[in-house]
């Protein structure tokens, strides 16, 4: 069953195993596995790739998830992500700002010049924590929530995350893991964080950061 970081009537927030559906997909996916381990409804508020795996926040009650879905409209919920990238970024720190289109038919998105229809704006923070053997351990700030943004952000500037092979990362696990939440509580208002570090491999190349 998931690890649960904190529950009460309103919320619950667990640790995401890479493979598992973040969104509504059965009784198989994260949510559902929820429902059944809380005897619950569970109400997803923001999304987790597939492949990644990490801290997520899910609502229990419907006024919550208003609540929580409202506090990330105004960028209220902090984000903030660990990954392995395969290259060195050319800065030790910064900013990306890109436009990416999201092709649905695909499932994959992509770095583009103009505004356009469905094209969206794409930001993030990053820092470099560490580097060994050519791969850097990054800590990144999302400022906005694209699909895939992460990923395509770093691989279209040469440096893919370690095992996404769908951006040219090669094969084994992901290295994109969601490694620290923030947010309002829905109902006092009483500002929350948790954090969970990733184990294995290629997690366990680098010292272990502090969030």
């Amino acid at each position: 069953m998931p690890p649960l970081l904190f529950e009460d009537p309103q919320l619950l927030v667990c640790v995401k195993a890479p493979g598992l559906l973040s969104q509504d997909g059965g009784e198989a996916s994260l949510p559902g596995l929820l429902r059944r381990q809380c005897r619950c409804e569970i109400y997803p508020v923001h999304r987790l790739d597939r492949e990644a795996g990490g801290v997520m926040v899910y609502a229990k009650t419907r006024p919550a998830a208003a609540a929580l879905s409202a506090a990330i409209q105004e960028k209220k919920l902090e984000k903030e992500y660990l990954c392995v990238t395969l290259g060195i970024p050319a800065e030790p720190q910064g900013t990306y700002r890109d436009l990416l289109l999201h092709d649905k038919l695909r499932n994959k998105s992509f770095v583009v010049r103009r505004m356009r229809g469905g094209v969206k704006e794409a930001s993030l923070s990053y820092r470099v924590l560490e580097e060994r053997d050519g791969e850097a351990l990054v800590l990144v700030s999302l400022h906005t929530g694209r699909t895939h943004q992460i990923r395509v952000q770093f691989a279209s500037r040469g440096t893919p995350l370690s095992g996404d092979g769908r951006y040219g990362g090669g094969s084994g696990p992901m290295a994109l893991w969601s490694a620290r939440l923030a947010f309002p509580h829905p109902r006092t208002g009483e500002r929350l964080a948790f954090s969970q570090l990733p184990q294995g491999a290629p997690w366990d190349r680098f010292s272990p950061p502090a969030l």
